[in-house]
């Protein structure tokens, strides 16, 4: 009986070239969170509905979940443990405190980082816009005013008054 092959790949994860030899179905949660070590993304659904596992891929967010590992060789991935600086916590980390916006906190590395990509696109001027760009993004506790109020916050987006949550 062969043995599955294994496809040798280098990824820069959280700014650190790590290579791994995987077979040509691991996902790159997968990968992450098993053979990395980095259980800061999260699997929710498996199926890219709910936005748990989004990490950063050169900078831009995607669901861990759909992709292959092998598919992004080479490529640089920032999980939420690749945001903050040191003991120093990324600006939209401090944000979810401040703004009371996670309950459970199962969403909430995923959250993390499609703000951090949202931020990096540049598409969001208005608390509707973040709503909106963010909405790949599931939240089971209801979270969403105070998820969208600490990104605006960190993006110095002007938030609405109280009828507007």
């Amino acid at each position: 009986m062969d043995a599955c092959p294994h496809y040798p790949i280098r990824l820069h994860i959280n700014g650190e070239e790590r290579a791994f030899a995987v077979e040509s179905w691991v996902t790159l949660l997968d990968l992450l969170r098993e053979r990395a070590g980095l259980t800061g993304t999260k699997k929710g659904c498996d199926h890219g509905q709910c936005g748990a596992c989004t990490v950063l891929l050169d900078g831009r967010r995607i669901n861990a979940c759909l992709t292959l590992a092998v598919m992004q060789n080479g490529h640089a991935v920032t999980t939420i443990e690749g945001l903050a600086g040191g003991d120093r916590l990324h600006p939209l980390q401090q944000a979810f405190i401040d703004h009371d916006a996670f309950q459970c906190g199962y969403c909430t590395p995923g959250q993390i980082c499609s703000a951090a990509g949202l931020a990096a696109e540049g598409q969001a001027n208005t608390f509707d816009d973040v709503r909106e760009l963010m909405s790949g993004n599931l939240c089971r506790c209801g979270a969403y005013p105070q998820i969208a109020r600490a990104v605006c916050a960190v993006q110095g987006i002007a938030l609405p008054g109280p009828e507007s949550a």
